[in-house]
């Protein structure tokens, strides 16, 4: 429980200071706007899954291909600003999720468009 407890908030933490990294440094250098939805950090706390989404006109290949390459640097600025037994390995990820909810939206709307042609 105490270990689950000290997964999130140390993900909480990642989250925070790799969203200002992200506002500071990589948001100016990409069309759109990206977003850190949530953090998955291991249990041994050794590596975490950050998981970004992007709205707007943004390459989102770009962006992972440039932050993965930034991966160290990042690493290091995490290091100065959370003071943890390991400095956890990064792996960026596209998050599905939104993407879902935009399928979602369409359908749903289509059904609504569908259900009042019927009642026409």
């Amino acid at each position: 429980m105490a270990l689950e407890r000290r997964r999130k908030r140390v993900g909480s933490l990642i989250k925070e200071e790799i969203s200002r990294f992200i506002i500071e440094d990589v948001q100016d250098q990409s069309q759109g706007l990206i977003t850190v939805t949530r953090v998955d950090v291991a249990a041994d706390l050794k590596s975490a899954r950050i998981y970004l989404s992007v709205f707007g006109d943004g390459d989102k290949q770009t962006l992972l291909s440039l932050l993965e390459k930034r991966s160290g640097f990042i690493r290091n600025f995490l290091a100065t600003r959370i003071q943890l037994k390991y400095n956890p390995q990064l792996i960026f990820l596209l998050d599905p999720v939104p993407d879902y909810e935009e399928k979602l939206d369409r359908l749903i709307d289509e059904m609504a468009r569908k259900d009042e042609s019927k009642s026409d």
